[in-house]
């Protein structure tokens, strides 16, 4: 039976996941960039389900799904926004990494260490996915999209972010960010496994969701610092929906 797992990807990230909560460590480019996306997952859930975004808890009582969790990096804050989380994980050393930091600080998160179509499965089903940074190392995108649109409730939003098959992409998030900055390890990204926008939005309609906004995120070196714009060429996230009320 097929499945979404790449077994050398989960071996690759499950080696340093100790490493997820340390700013400076293997993941600090993901520290750098979370600021960015989780402004724009909170404005998308937000606007999505007329909630107030300056509110305190504006997330109350919506049921979030973060797959591809590794050690709990959007997870954390989005409980803290008032979601209900869970968080899926198939290396068990990334889950083992979230329930210990989460727990450490007193924090109600459901970490499961699974695969989405095991989730899937089940029947469960979430008003809100996160697919943040994953879908380029899954070994079957296909069937990871299509469990993913089934993890979805009627009228949920899903939230993904990946990386453009392009030669920008190429030179900066490999050779660049792995070969010669070595801000991550060498072959944490297979450039063949990029997704660019078209593709990833015809793959998401055929598992029934519909794109609905697509933003960029660029890196400035002098500043340091991430921000949305709308090239679309190296990392971007989009936002989908299924069975989108007219």
């Amino acid at each position: 039976m097929t499945r979404t797992v790449d077994p050398d990807e989960i071996e690759r990230f499950s080696a340093i996941a100790a490493e997820w909560w340390d700013p400076a460590g293997k993941f600090a480019p993901l520290h750098k960039l979370n600021p960015v996306r989780l402004t724009y997952i909170r404005d998308a859930l937000t606007h999505h389900f007329a909630r107030d975004a300056k509110a305190p808890r504006p997330l109350e009582d919506l049921n979030l799904l973060d797959i591809g969790c590794g050690g709990g990096l959007l997870c954390e804050p989005m409980h803290r926004l008032g979601a209900a989380v869970t968080g899926l994980d198939a290396g068990e050393a990334n889950i083992k990494t979230a329930q210990a930091h989460a727990g450490a600080l007193g924090l109600a998160i459901d970490y499961q260490a699974t695969t989405v179509e095991a989730l899937a499965g089940e029947g469960k089903q979430f008003d809100a996915i996160l697919n943040m940074e994953v879908i380029e190392h899954v070994a079957d995108r296909a069937l990871f999209l299509q469990a993913t649109a089934t993890l979805l409730k009627p009228g949920g939003i899903l939230v993904a972010s990946t990386m453009n098959r392009t030669l920008r992409a190429l030179g900066l998030a490999v050779i660049g960010a792995e070969y010669i900055l070595g801000w991550l390890p060498r072959g944490t990204h297979n450039w063949n496994k990029f997704i660019t926008p078209a593709e990833l939005e015809a793959d998401l309609k055929r598992a029934g969701l519909t794109v609905t906004g697509k933003i960029g995120m660029v890196y400035n070196p002098l500043f340091d610092r991430w921000s949305l714009a709308d090239d679309l060429a190296v990392n971007y996230m989009v936002t989908a929906l299924k069975n989108p009320l007219d």
